[in-house]
Parts: C-alpha cells; structure tokens; sequence
C-alpha cells in the first residue's frame, strides 16, 4: 500500500466527518480549512492563489468527494514527499476531526482503552483495512490484529466471544468499520479482566511494530569502537536501520547503524565477562552487542537477519509484506472456496438430473410393458381373425369346389353342341372370305381412279393446309409453354405440399400395412382363387349363351344373292368414306 493510499483513507475520515447531512457534499469554507491543515501537517508550501481560487465563494454549492479530489491529487498529494513530514501528526489532525463526530466512548469512564489508544487502534485499523470504500476490516485480519494485542500481553485472545461479537453484526456487511471495531474493544467482552494499563501498553507495543515498522526493540549492551568499553542501550530495529537510545523514552538518539542487503549478523563466543553475544556486520563497520539472554540473542539475531532480508527484496515494511500475502491467502480461499461452492452446485445438478433420468427411465419401462401388453392383445385378436377368415375362406373353397364339378359335367354335354356350331361358323367364314375378296377387288379400283382424279388438288391443298396448321400449332406451342411454366409452378408447388402429406400419410400407413400385410396376403391369395373360378363359370356361360341355337338338320341355307344384298350398304360406306 503506497503513500497516497494511505493518506486518503485518513482524509476520507476527516471528509465523511465533515458531512454532516450525510449527504456526499461538504461546504467550501470546510474544505478550504481542511485543506489548509493539510498543507500545514504535510509541510507543503501554501499555495493561497490556489486556494482562493478553487474554493472562492459562488452559487455551486457543496463540493462532493469527486469534486474534491482533482484539487487534493493536483495542489496537496502529487507534491507530498515520504519522510517530509511526520505520520503521527497528520493522523492526529483527521482522527480529531472524525472522533469528535463519530467517536463515542462510555461516559462514565468503563471504557477499556483511552481516547489515545483509540486513536492508536484508528490507525491500526486503516493500516488493516481494505482498499474499498467505506473502509472496513474483514474478520481475519479483526482476528489478526486481537491475536497480537492479546500476545503482546501474554493472554490468550476468546475466540468464541470473537465470533458472537462479529455474529451480531448486520448480514451482508463486507466487515466492520472501525467505529464498530472500537465499541467491540470497548464493550470488554474481549479484554475482560484486563486493566487499562496492560491494553494501553499492548496497543502501544503493536502499533510500533505496525505503523512505526518496529521490528523488535529492547536493551543490549553495545561496545563502543575508541574506548571500546561496554554501554547499555536502548535499542529499536526497524527495516532500513538499527537505532539505539540512552534510554527507552528515545528523548536521546546515540547513533544509527544503516542497514541493506550487504550486511549480516554473526553470533560470537563469549569473551571479557560478557556473555550472549553476536554481531552486525556492514560495509564499513563492525557493531558488537551483547543481550541479556540466549533467548534474547536469538530473537535479535533473527529480527536483524528480517530487515536485511527486506532490505535485500526492496520492501520497505514487514506488515505490509504479510498484510499483502494474508490478502493473497484470503482470495485464494475464496476462490477455493467459490470453486468448491460451484462443484458441489454441479455435482447436485447431476445428482438432479440422474434421478429425473431414474424416473423418466421408469416411465419409459412403464409405458414399455404397457405397449408390450398392447402389442400382445393385439396379436391375439388379430391371429383370431386370421383364424376367422381362414375357416370362412375354406368353406368359400369348399362351395366353390363344388360348383366347379357341376359346371364340368354341364361343360361335357356342351361340347357336342359347341362342335357342331364350329363346323357352322366354320362354313360362314369361308362364305366372308369370298365376299371379302370381291369387295377388296372393287375398293382398289375405285381407289385407283380417285387416286388419279384428286392426287393433285390434294396434295395443294394438303400443303396449304399443313403450313396453316404449323402456323397455329407454333402459336398454340408459345402458349402452351407459357401456360405449362405457370402450371408447372403450381403443380411444383401443390407437389411438394401434397409430398409432406403423403410422406406423413405413408408414415401412418406403413405401420398399418405392416401389421396387415400377412392378413392381406392370405386374403389375396383366396380372392385370387375365389376370381379365378369366378372368371372361370363366366367364360363357361358366355360359350354356352352362344350355342343356345344351334342348326338343325333339313333346313334351308340361305340365298346367296340375298347374303349380297346385306353387303351392299357396307360397300356405298366405305365407297363415300374414300371419297
């Protein structure tokens, strides 16, 4: 989190707490005191013209937060310099401001922290908070902060009265803001049986190793390079170097030594009465020290060997390193979290789905043994009806037999008068033939003297007449094709709608003929029969009806002239059908 990130929240505070109306918008003269301490606690040069100028009295009205901030990231922030002035004081001016507004501690003096160690836990709080607007600090890193404080001392932090704290808090809330984080502390449900005193030394303790980058402080005897005699100090270890004071109120700085990635720490064997000690090694010196304790040693060699990692990896803050890796950790629980959200909803989709398969599986089982039943029923009604007309089809052939042997003793006794009408007919069509002949004889004559008489003039008129009709049949062809693209644009139309009908038509009929075609072919076979038969007594009665008068012996043949006769009118016919 940089510079400007963490300047704003605290001016976002100092802004919300001038909103009165809560309304988003803060008055100009407001903002243009504000901004006016800002200048001061940041120890930038003023700038009035400017001043005056952005915020000169008109009828806009209010300033939003939007509007604001051109004039904060142009006039106050992109001239701000890191180390320029000092954190504490520029927090002091904001908390001071959002206190007053939003800050209610007990009355009657039951509050767990002072209004200075509220101020502290203010900090903390932003430090720890998300970068989102309004600011709010998730439950971990609530967890994280309680967990140092009550370490630092040497308790052990309810986690159960954590949770029913943070339970109580309304649903839907990202996490708590920072008034709410105070009223938790302040309630004493956490911190219960904890004087004042022990609080205010543990949120002290944090907030150096938090805000002020206090890696470890604490007393060490250091030896001194000329008089190389052994002096005891207070020490404070931040990243970027190792400070020692006279003592610990720090009212007297002795010396510094600069720390980077150069650098190193060594444990060294004791020597001249003094045990526990170890070294810092840099470019241009060696720093001897020695500590109260192994245990003392080791967090101090171990806190040295920190920084110079940090100076090493150019990060300028442990808590902001660990601040920036616990927010990775969160995302990716939540995105575990979401992934596992989301596998489980997929995984009762399926299970969803499998069971409506289950029952769509029975329904289909269902429906399949009750087509099976169907489908059973029936072929029993339809093999009865096969048998039905299959004992009905034999009686048919039965009868029919019968008749049949009838018919073949009356076709006996039929024959000899058939016989007898051959010779008859056989006599009458040699007596055609003659007659045919004299006809044909007198047809060629005719035909040839007409043929000469008209050959000429019809084949004139033959020829007129073939060219007029090509004329109209050429005619009649245009037409008829124009008229046969229309039609056939038609039919092409009612064909393909009459196809779909036939074509679902045929679908409907194709199990019909399927299920009858066996039926069908039986009854076929016996109608065939049945017509064969049938066809058989017809033929039989024709030739009979024909023989029903046959000649009989002694009577006249008659007169041939008078046989002529009949076949003059056919001879004029066919003589006027020439011409």
């Amino acid at each position: 989190m940089d510079l400007r990130a963490e300047l704003l929240k605290s001016i976002w505070y100092a802004f919300t707490a001038l909103d009165v109306e809560k309304s988003g918008k803060v008055s100009k003269s407001q903002l243009k005191v504000l901004s006016h301490n800002l200048y001061t606690v940041l120890c930038i040069p003023h700038d009035p013209v400017a001043l005056e100028e952005h915020f000169r009295d008109d009828d806009d009205g209010p300033v939003s937060s939007q509007g604001y901030m051109p004039y904060l990231n142009k006039y106050i922030l992109d001239k701000v310099e890191e180390g320029a002035f000092i954190k504490e004081n520029f927090d002091e001016l904001c908390w001071t401001l959002t206190a007053k507004k939003n800050y209610k501690p007990d009355r009657n003096g039951n509050s767990v922290v002072s209004h200075q160690d509220a101020f502290k836990l203010w900090c903390l709080f932003n430090f720890l908070s998300e970068d989102k607007y309004p600011l709010v600090m998730v439950p971990d890193e609530v967890e994280y902060l309680l967990k140092k404080i009550c370490t630092a001392m040497n308790v052990e932090l309810n986690s159960c009265e954590l949770e029913d704290c943070l339970s109580q808090e309304p649903q839907g809330q990202a996490g708590l803001t920072v008034w709410q984080f105070l009223d938790m502390v302040n309630s004493g449900r956490l911190l219960r049986g904890i004087e004042q005193e022990a609080v205010s030394m543990a949120v002290e303790e944090v907030y150096q190793e938090v805000i002020e980058d206090v890696l470890k402080q604490g007393y060490l005897w250091k030896r001194g390079q000329l008089r190389r005699n052994w002096s005891e100090r207070w020490f404070m270890l931040k990243p970027s170097a190792l400070s020692y004071y006279m003592s610990e109120e720090r009212k007297e700085k002795k010396g510094s030594i600069a720390l980077d990635k150069h650098c190193c720490v060594e444990v060294l064997p004791d020597r001249d009465g003094k045990r526990c000690m170890f070294c810092v090694k840099t470019s241009s010196r060696t720093y001897e020290m020695s500590a109260s304790d192994t245990r003392q040693r080791q967090e101090w060699t171990l806190a040295i060997q920190t920084a110079i990692r940090l100076q090493a990896e150019g990060k300028k803050s442990l808590h902001k390193d660990l601040k920036q890796k616990r927010r990775e950790q969160r995302e990716q629980r939540e995105q575990r979290k979401a992934a596992k959200e989301e596998e489980t909803q997929r995984l009762k989709q399926l299970q969803e789905e499998k069971e409506r398969k289950l029952q769509e599986l029975e329904l289909l089982k269902e429906a399949q043994r009750q087509a099976e039943i169907l489908l059973q029923e029936e072929e029993q009604r339809r093999r009865q009806q096969h048998e039905e007309m299959q004992r009905t089809l034999e009686i048919q052939l039965q009868e029919a037999e019968q008749a049949r042997a009838s018919m073949q003793a009356e076709m006996v006794l039929k024959e000899a008068e058939a016989e007898r009408q051959r010779k008859r007919i056989l006599e009458l069509e040699a007596m055609q033939e003659r007659l045919q002949e004299a006809l044909q004889l007198e047809v060629k004559a005719r035909q040839d003297e007409e043929a000469v008489r008209y050959a000429q003039a019809r084949l004139l008129a033959e020829e007129e007449e073939k060219l007029k009709q090509l004329m109209k049949l050429k005619e009649e062809q245009e037409e008829y094709i124009i008229k046969t693209q229309r039609e056939k644009q038609v039919l092409k139309q009612e064909m393909e709608n009459k196809e779909k009908c036939l074509e679902e038509a045929q679908k409907q009929l194709e199990e019909v003929r399927v299920n009858r075609q066996r039926v069908d072919q039986d009854v076929m076979a016996a109608q065939r029969k049945l017509r064969q038969a049938s066809t058989n007594v017809k033929h039989w009665n024709v030739q009979m009806n024909r023989l029903m008068h046959p000649i009989g012996p002694g009577e006249k043949r008659p007169n041939v002239s008078g046989v002529f006769a009949g076949y003059q009118p056919l001879l004029s016919r066919r003589d006027s059908s020439l011409k």
